[in-house]
């Protein structure tokens, strides 16, 4: 299973340093960022999410959204 919330790792204050990022990079870093954030939101509110799992779209449940969310953040 793919981690979607590892792309949020320490991202909760952006470091003072950022901005000397490329642009590609800090796109890139806002893209996951807000994909986290629409996934939770997603688990929050009851709505399942889809993604490509073993050469299918495959439904998520919000609860096994949310039990991979405690699980990964607590590591």
């Amino acid at each position: 299973m793919v981690s979607w919330w590892s792309a949020t790792d320490n991202m909760s204050k952006p470091s003072r340093d950022v901005l000397r990022l490329p642009l590609e990079r800090r796109a890139e870093i806002a893209f996951k960022v807000a994909v986290a954030k629409a996934i939770d939101e997603h688990a929050r509110l009851g709505f399942p999410i889809y993604i490509w799992r073993d050469g299918k779209v495959t439904e998520v449940s919000p609860d096994e959204v949310l039990q991979l969310s405690k699980s990964t953040q607590a590591k």
